[in-house]
């Protein structure tokens, strides 16, 4: 049994930057809320989309690409169709060719976590797939999510 505490909600104060990700009527399930593995594809949405409207991440050209490795997520509060989702996201530690990136999900207007998680990134070259230091400039907008 593990001895850390139980995960709870976080205020909106605790992420760097939002992104309102509307949803859409197929992301319910026939339990009549938002699906489990919608709330991944919305981390991914936050997090590369920042990057790439920054211009750190060039998803078609760039020789560096990050790849998931891990991935977790803990739910409050059910998210349904139709509704906005605020995501928030942070840094939570940045290694040389690794990043833990944090995601808040807020039902709009709410001020806690419907569900938070995490997953980390470690950046590789594109053709070899081998990890690589982080890019300057990549990791100086990362350092301005920490």
């Amino acid at each position: 049994m593990s001895d850390s505490p139980k995960p709870q909600p976080e205020p909106r104060s605790a992420y760097r930057a939002f992104r309102t990700i509307s949803t859409r009527w197929m992301d319910n399930d026939v339990y009549g809320h938002v699906n489990n593995v919608v709330y991944y594809s919305w981390f991914d949405t936050a997090v590369n989309a920042h990057l790439v409207e920054r211009g750190v991440l060039d998803i078609h050209d760039g020789a560096t690409i990050g790849l998931v490795i891990e991935t977790q997520c803990n739910y409050f509060a059910p998210l349904a169709f139709p509704q906005s989702v605020d995501a928030g996201v942070r840094v939570a530690r940045l290694g040389t060719s690794s990043v833990r990136y944090e995601v808040g999900l807020f039902a709009g207007g709410d001020d806690l976590t419907a569900a938070k998680g995490h997953f980390v990134h470690v950046y590789v070259d594109r053709a070899t797939r081998r990890p690589v230091a982080l890019p300057a400039a990549l990791r100086a907008e990362l350092e301005k999510l920490q």
